[in-house]
């Protein structure tokens, strides 16, 4: 593993044990689709195949839970939102 996917685990995992709990809501595509939560998959991407090569799969899963947020908006689920600084809304 490089020097810059080994530092990007390492800075999902604080996210995903530190900061993650406090926020108070989930990730929309696990909530709509169940399975793993965008961080978990896309710390998996980059241990797998890098930071570089990582890049369209992590703007994929980052437009599908978009996406997911949308359709879960439409429905009585609140409090959806996704990691990282994506603004998707959600309702309160």
């Amino acid at each position: 593993m490089s020097l810059a996917a080994s530092a990007a685990d390492r800075l999902i995992r604080v996210y995903q044990r530190r900061l993650s709990p406090w926020k108070g809501y989930s990730c929309a595509h696990r909530v709509a689709h169940g399975g793993t939560s965008c961080s978990e998959e896309i710390r998996r991407t980059v241990v797998r195949r890098g930071v570089l090569r990582g890049l369209r799969p992590t703007a994929a899963r980052f437009v599908a839970c978009y996406q997911a947020a949308g359709m879960l908006a439409q429905s009585d689920v609140r409090g959806v939102c996704c990691c990282g600084g994506i603004p998707i809304p959600f309702r309160f």
